[in-house]
């Protein structure tokens, strides 16, 4: 009788443990659930923020452009600072020779 009394002890102890684990699983996956929507929250804020970066990037890029047209360097050496392009006769060249003369 001893055998039988040890044996349905394990199997309610078996029962108690399996029936223990649910709330515990459940436990982990509220926690989980959790920490996930922490984190879609976090990767959508990081990509709101990438998407105003990669903007004032474009905007940047654009403006660069803009100042660094030739067009609008040219007016400004004429215009402004009084600047003109050199002709062939305000070039001059300068040959400088090597020490043993050649």
């Amino acid at each position: 009788m001893e055998n039988s009394h040890k044996r349905r002890f394990l199997r309610e102890l078996l029962i108690c443990m399996c029936a223990g684990c649910i709330p515990g699983m459940l436990a982990v996956n509220v926690v989980q659930s959790y920490r996930f929507s922490l984190l879609a929250e976090e990767i959508s804020t990081l990509e709101k923020r990438q998407s105003e970066l990669f903007e004032d990037n474009q905007r940047l890029i654009s403006g660069i452009s803009i100042l660094s047209s030739s067009d609008r360097i040219d007016t400004i050496s004429r215009d402004q600072l009084g600047m003109r392009k050199a002709t062939s006769a305000d070039i001059l060249r300068i040959e400088i020779t090597g020490a043993d003369g050649n």
